[in-house]
């Protein structure tokens, strides 16, 4: 679905990406993550041709993004962190933009607004932050699109919102599509994401399915020295060590996906070295 190549971006003289590689097949639920200001939601940017590499070449859905061909247009969709939404029900929301999107179902959009427990009488400009984040996930995911990009879907969520989004992006997701999210906030996703890509200083430093680092890592509370002498990565607390160590026996444990970031972006070689 995704074929990056060589990807080189910059805002004026300030590099985002140096040579980024990425490649996104379907049927996944792929966690972005990088610190604030490293690219993330550029990358989605490109991917849905709202921005242009500089040098390299974005292959999404067998169209190049930045030609922005209807055929294209159709098939992807970005939910941005912010927006602004006009003075109108959401009734002549669907009817303005619901025909740009030939799979739009909207049977399944009214149940997504329904589960998400939101108003659909007053205008959008009425509604709270919560509330049209909501409503705008929900016409996303209606629209069928093969390819979802989400760049911070749960900021402006309550606890109880965000167990709801967990649930309906699970049962959105099938062998037809995928879907990219970009977070900062890892606890939010880390029942929902299949796969990590971490991306740092311009490059994609990351990029490993969960069912992979589950197997090559191990991630436990410990109080032996010895172990966290061995250890990739270490946090201690009055609890405990909080360690990842190499999985050399197949012992099951819990991937820590907060954990797992400040161990890759504080030492990506040694963490990746378990995975070759």
């Amino acid at each position: 679905m995704i074929d990056i190549v060589d990807l080189y971006f910059s805002y004026g003289q300030k590099p985002v990406f140096t040579g980024l590689n990425l490649r996104l097949g379907a049927g996944t639920i792929c966690g972005l993550l990088g610190r604030n200001g490293t690219g993330k939601s550029s990358l989605l940017r490109n991917i849905g041709g709202f921005l242009f590499p500089h040098k390299g070449q974005i292959t999404t859905l067998g169209f190049q993004p930045g030609r922005r061909q209807p055929a294209f247009l159709e098939q992807v969709i970005l939910l941005p962190e912010t927006f602004q939404l006009p003075p109108v029900t959401m009734r002549q929301w669907l009817k303005n933009n619901a025909p740009f999107y030939s799979r739009f179902d909207t049977e399944a959009f009214h149940r997504y607004a329904k589960d998400f427990d939101i108003p659909t009488t007053p205008r959008l400009t009425e509604l709270s932050y919560g509330q049209q984040k909501k409503a705008m996930i929900s016409f996303a995911l209606a629209t069928n699109a093969p390819l979802l990009l989400m760049d911070e879907p749960t900021n402006g969520l309550d606890i109880a919102g965000k167990s709801q989004f967990r649930k309906i992006i699970a049962g959105a997701i099938d062998e037809s599509r995928a879907i990219l999210i970009s977070t900062h906030q890892v606890k939010d996703l880390e029942q929902l994401i299949d796969r990590i890509l971490i991306i740092d200083e311009g490059q994609l430093i990351f990029d490993q399915p969960l069912a992979s680092i589950a197997d090559k890592l191990l991630f436990k509370l410990s109080f032996d020295p010895a172990e966290e002498a061995s250890s990739l990565y270490c946090e201690t607390s009055f609890k405990g060590s909080a360690l990842i160590l190499p999985n050399t026996e197949q012992k099951e444990s819990r991937p820590d996906l907060e954990m797992l970031y400040k161990a890759v972006t504080t030492n990506p070689l040694t963490i990746n070295a378990r995975f070759k």
